[in-house]
């Protein structure tokens, strides 16, 4: 009844969700952890003076806030408007879902439990921030935010009030957790569709020709990230479902370019930043990703 090239599609549709849902789960909660029970002003607080200092810090602070990339940008405009510096928010907004427990250990069992590919995605993902933000300081005064950007600050964040107890938290967390699923939801079955199609119709030797050249490759794969709009929780396994067809190189440039940079954060960075540093950043970090993913 149906074609072969449909039930193939399907199954490779069903299994990438399968293999991707638990990972957005745990992020989805995770993200609502953090938003009831660690506050912008405690990260404000720690960020370093130093533009070199304060990029390297929130490099890392990224590692310990395993958010989607699909839930930082409100996270970094609260971290922006409580005054932690651009280069900083920005550093912490592109390493923020790639440099986090939940995504290397996604990314660890999607390539067949080994470590390669988790060293060159983090460690590209982590020179590719340091980069970018340190320009960043230099070439732009001021937070970048939109004037307009006063939108939805009232919203159900207001009551972060002190004498909230644990439990009405907790629920907070939980509704927070619930809406994000679903809204991280939607773009991961939507990703994880437009990855089983394009694997199920693109012939292999289509792919394998774009793929001769390392740039053509690295360029295709991101181009790829971005459309696809992966969840930085679940892309990796829909990255290694390419590993026999694309090298190495440009595999590693799909897995850092895409949470750094794809439709729905661009939709996102569009409704809370200025059109031009927003263009301006999207080129640096393809630069400079393309040229990492060469040298690998």
């Amino acid at each position: 009844m149906f074609s072969q090239s449909f039930l193939q599609l399907n199954t490779i549709f069903i299994s990438i969700l399968i293999e991707s849902i638990p990972f957005v789960l745990i992020g989805v909660f995770i993200s609502g952890f953090l938003q009831m029970f660690v506050s912008e002003e405690m990260i404000a607080r720690v960020i370093p003076k130093n533009r070199f200092l304060a990029v390297l810090y929130a490099t890392i602070l990224g590692a310990f806030f395993p958010a989607c990339e699909c839930g930082i940008v409100p996270i970094v405009r609260r971290l922006l408007l409580k005054g932690v510096p651009l280069h900083a928010g920005i550093a912490f907004m592109l390493t923020g879902p790639i440099i986090n427990p939940i995504v290397l250990f996604s990314t660890y069992i999607a390539f067949g439990n080994q470590w390669d590919m988790v060293l060159y995605r983090s460690g590209l993902a982590f020179i590719v921030a340091m980069t970018v933000g340190i320009i960043l300081s230099y070439q732009f005064k001021g937070n970048q935010l939109l004037e307009k950007g006063k939108m939805n600050t009232h919203h159900h964040h207001h009551h972060h009030s002190k004498g909230q107890s644990f439990k009405s938290k907790f629920a907070d967390m939980l509704r927070h957790a619930v809406d994000e699923f679903f809204s991280v939801g939607k773009y991961l079955i939507l990703g994880a569709f437009i990855a089983a199609t394009m694997q199920t119709y693109l012939k292999t030797s289509t792919l394998l020709d774009i793929g001769q050249t390392d740039i053509t490759s690295s360029l295709v794969m991101m181009v790829l990230a971005f459309v696809m709009s992966l969840c930085s929780e679940a892309d990796a396994f829909i990255a290694s479902s390419f590993s026999s067809t694309f090298s190495v190189g440009s595999i590693v440039a799909f897995l850092v370019f895409g949470p750094m940079v794809d439709i729905k954060n661009t939709l996102m960075m569009l409704s809370v930043f200025n059109k031009r540093f927003i263009f301006i950043l999207i080129g640096y970090i393809a630069l400079f990703v393309l040229v990492g993913s060469l040298l690998i």
